[in-house]
């Protein structure tokens, strides 16, 4: 058998047994190719035909090593696109973008087009005069920022040699842990080396769960433990828990402490949304006292939630932890505590044995955030 010497990333054809050329003048015609008299002489023959529609044929066999065809090969990224996408997700419009980089509006607009076409995707949608990502444009623009900053990162350490590379420290947030508390339990991160960035990411639980499956999150601090039913193993670390106290407006907060816990029945409640941890745990509660608030509004969003109590609209449940920060800062008053009800904060990681120094400066401290403190 003879071996035909060829290109790597090729398939292997097997070819007939030379046969006697046809007579001068005439051609032979096979499948959808054209071949001469005299051609098959060389052992070694292109074939564009998809390697799935090529059968062996009668005879000893001599192989070719031919290219993979179109549809099996994936196009090199172009990161020139990449910027050009990137800069647009960034700046919010096709004009902004196209200032940032000294070029014109068409020229961005062919750019992007050229890239979405590239990706399969439509990354873009409109939204009034302005573009706000699709699902998978906001995949892509997470992706540019992580490529974008190494790029910056590599430049860095070529003009500054003697500069150490930034330990980066990439944290998801539910919108379930409470922004004080959220900040407190991040703070020990900055203090993890010499060099830190803490890249800090918010949103529902499934979508940042998703992100750490994906491991552009190290890690992902949340109030629940992640569900067992993720495609991909994740550990949870408790980092501690604290009791939960029911805080209101100075004007409402008075009303309310005199025949606390009584006095909630009826009373206007700003809750977390019903399938929060929180929620759950203070619904068995709220039942054994007798009482049944009334729900003026839910939140996702625990800030703005505060807001609104702020307002005197409702009273609101707030970690014990987070309590004094609320006081300070939103000038909530205590009205009680939810009797022996806790919150409880987890960090969902991919390790079941944490060995990043910044996930590991959080998960060290983070007992000492969460203590039950003394409120005023």
């Amino acid at each position: 058998m003879r071996t035909g010497t060829a290109a790597t990333g090729a398939y292997l054809r097997p070819q007939p047994r030379e046969r006697a050329p046809p007579a001068a003048g005439k051609r032979r015609h096979q499948g959808t190719g054209t071949k001469s008299a005299g051609s098959s002489r060389a052992g070694l023959t292109a074939d564009t035909r998809s390697p799935d529609s090529v059968l062996p044929q009668g005879g000893c066999a001599s192989f070719a090593f031919l290219p993979y065809p179109a549809r099996m090969a994936i196009a090199p990224l172009n990161f020139h696109h990449l910027r050009y996408f990137w800069t647009v997700a960034r700046e919010g419009s096709v004009r902004r973008a196209a200032e940032r980089l000294h070029v014109s509006q068409p020229t961005v607009s062919a750019q992007v087009h050229a890239f979405e076409d590239a990706m399969g995707q439509k990354l873009f949608r409109r939204a009034g005069r302005g573009l706000v990502l699709t699902e998978a444009g906001e995949r892509v623009r997470r992706f540019g920022d992580d490529i974008f900053a190494l790029g910056d990162e590599l430049q860095a350490s070529l003009h500054q040699p003697n500069t150490a590379m930034a330990l980066r420290v990439s944290i998801g947030i539910t919108d379930s842990v409470p922004k004080l508390l959220s900040h407190a339990i991040v703070r020990p991160a900055f203090d993890s080396g010499p060099n830190v960035q803490v890249i800090c990411s918010e949103g529902r639980v499934a979508d940042l769960l998703g992100e750490l499956a994906a491991f552009r999150l190290d890690l992902v601090l949340a109030d629940e433990p992640a569900p067992s039913s993720l495609p991909v193993k994740t550990h949870h670390h408790l980092l501690g828990s604290c009791g939960i106290v029911l805080c209101a407006s100075t004007k409402l907060a008075a009303r309310l402490k005199p025949r606390f816990p009584r006095s909630l029945d009826g009373a206007p409640a700003l809750l977390p949304a019903a399938h929060s941890a929180l929620r759950r745990t203070l619904e068995p509660w709220f039942e054994a006292q007798g009482v049944k608030p009334r729900v003026v509004a839910e939140y996702d969003d625990g800030a703005l939630m505060k807001m609104a109590a702020a307002d005197g609209l409702g009273f609101l449940p707030v970690p014990m932890a987070a309590a004094r920060e609320a006081a300070s800062r939103w000038g909530l008053r205590l009205i009680g505590r939810a009797g022996d009800c806790r919150a409880h904060f987890y960090a969902i990681t991919t390790e079941r044995r944490v060995q990043h120094p910044g996930v590991l400066a959080i998960t060290r401290a983070a007992h000492r955030t969460l203590s039950d403190r003394p409120k005023d």
